[in-house]
């Protein structure tokens, strides 16, 4: 009797926790993200065009961001309105969520993307770029002295 409670306690544990990683996918594989944006473009369909404009389709949007880490571009969708704000070159920390396995057509890809923090990446550049070295001032020469000729006129 005892070993049947805990084989029970035990499905159940396992069944409670596929449900969960079923259900709550795109937050149990959720991905933080920090780098620098290199595009954000409102995504506007055929609908927003003819002037009949459904209110998520307003604000919605496609971010590429390339990571500190390891300089890999992450591409998400997102319907949050934070996005309107950033541009090009900027630092941001972000958090996008995977699609599931099961979602064939999807799967391997991000939505969600949350913007967190917004800000100009350090010094002014982005972080991208490679960090420019002021070059060494040289003082400048006299100009060189025109040696006359025996005729008394400047050698040309």
């Amino acid at each position: 009797m005892k070993r049947a409670m805990w084989i029970f306690l035990l499905l159940l544990v396992v069944i409670l926790a596929s449900f969960l990683v079923v259900t709550q996918y795109h937050w149990v594989f959720r991905k933080d993200v920090a780098g620098e944006i290199l595009e954000v473009e409102r995504v506007t369909t055929s609908t927003a065009v003819v002037g009949v404009t459904i209110p998520s389709q307003s604000f919605s949007f496609a971010v590429a961001i390339r990571t500190k880490k390891d300089g890999e571009i992450m591409t998400a969708s997102s319907e949050d309105r934070q996005w309107a704000v950033a541009k090009k070159g900027m630092c941001v920390e972000a958090t996008v969520d995977p699609y599931p396995p099961w979602n064939l057509d999807k799967a391997g890809t991000f939505y969600n993307a949350r913007l967190l923090k917004l800000k100009d990446c350090a010094g002014g550049q982005s972080a991208s770029a490679p960090i420019q070295q002021a070059e060494p001032q040289v003082a400048p020469q006299p100009a060189p002295q025109s040696a006359a000729t025996p005729g008394g006129t400047p050698a040309q």
